[in-house]
């Protein structure tokens, strides 16, 4: 296990309890102008160790690049896989539906540990020297174990910044440079700087070749629930992705990640078109046909004409999908502009 001196105790933001699939666990920033980031890797140059790292107010050092690896939400999982770090990954957890076609292989042959949150003791049993979290929530008494613990047992651990739910670690809104940011800084913590330049150019080339939709097109981004629906609201990874497509959010001027919205508040937004999520647990089909028989939806023309774009969920949070999330969504609606 890799040494671990801790450079600061707890701050008191580990989140409450587990959440399940579509919650507004993060307290996610969305776009526009840069927000402070949560995160802060040390002043030492890339490839440096020891390696100071803070996510969510806890801080730990890093003395040397992490062997053993347990990620927890597929954001975590995907961003080592990406990194090519895979071979360290020696258990994951809480996936939200399959990797990436590219990544497939590099997954094929890691350990699962838990379909939602693992018990702290599977995480133990495992020895690692990082377990690296999607959401704040996973690494609480209700997820997979407190992160003082860990620290106390000399395992760091690792918050995506962007799911940091304390108000004085949060950024503002989630913004590409603070995805970005996290791809860097995790490349330093794995001590693949290089893999994580190329990932980060890459990205920005992608999102600069996107041209978003001028049309002014309203849209409503629709993740779960029926009786009331649940949707993307003003600050996060939704708001920031329409914002790259050309989309203008119905429910942007919610300060939240995510929000319940009335179906007559939708009805009355009356928007151009809706974004469905695709979930093994909530297809992007059964929303479609939940549309189509409430009564209140029906009649909406996005319904009748079929205006849907469809987004996987993996996508949804922050992390390496997001920009492709953009390029193929944007693709989509040049579709959806012809047909109409």
């Amino acid at each position: 296990m890799a040494g671990l001196a801790v450079a600061a105790l707890l701050s008191g933001c580990a989140g409450s309890g587990a959440t399940g699939p579509g919650a507004a666990d993060p307290g996610v920033a969305g776009p526009g102008e840069a927000a402070p980031s949560s995160s802060a890797a040390s002043a030492s140059p890339a490839g440096a160790f020891p390696l100071a790292v803070s996510s969510c107010g806890v801080d730990a050092t890093l003395e040397e690049p992490p062997e053993r690896i347990v990620t927890i939400k597929s954001s975590a999982t995907e961003m080592v896989l990406a990194l090519g770090a895979g071979d360290r990954l020696v258990g994951t957890a809480f996936a939200d539906g399959d990797v990436p076609a590219e990544l497939a292989p590099a997954a094929a042959d890691v350990p699962v540990l838990a379909e939602k949150n693992p018990a702290q003791e599977a995480v133990l049993e495992l020895e690692p020297d990082l377990v690296y979290a999607g959401w704040e929530s996973n690494l609480s008494a209700d997820g997979a174990g407190e992160r003082q613990t860990y620290q106390d047992l000399g395992v760091a651990t690792y918050v995506s910044p962007s799911a940091c739910k304390g108000a004085e670690h949060r950024p503002e809104r989630l913004t590409f440079d603070l995805v970005l940011e996290e791809i860097t800084e995790v490349g330093r913590m794995l001590g693949e700087d290089e893999a994580a330049a190329e990932l980060v150019a890459a990205q920005r080339a992608e999102l600069d070749a996107v041209v978003p939709s001028g049309a002014g097109l309203t849209a409503l981004w629709y993740s779960s629930g029926e009786d009331v629906p649940y949707v993307g609201a003003g600050i996060g990874a939704p708001q920031m992705i329409m914002d790259a497509v050309g989309l203008e959010n119905v429910a942007a001027g919610v300060q939240d990640t995510w929000t319940s919205l009335g179906w007559e508040a939708v009805a009355e937004a009356n928007p151009d078109v809706v974004v469905l999520v695709d979930a093994a647990w909530n297809t992007a089909e059964h929303k479609k046909e939940a549309l189509e028989r409430n009564p209140v939806t029906a009649t909406l023309p996005a319904v009748q004409e079929e205006r849907y774009l469809v987004v996987p969920f993996p996508a949804t949070e922050a992390g390496m999908r997001n920009v492709p999330a953009v390029t193929d969504l944007a693709a989509q609606l040049a579709e959806l502009e012809v047909a109409r």
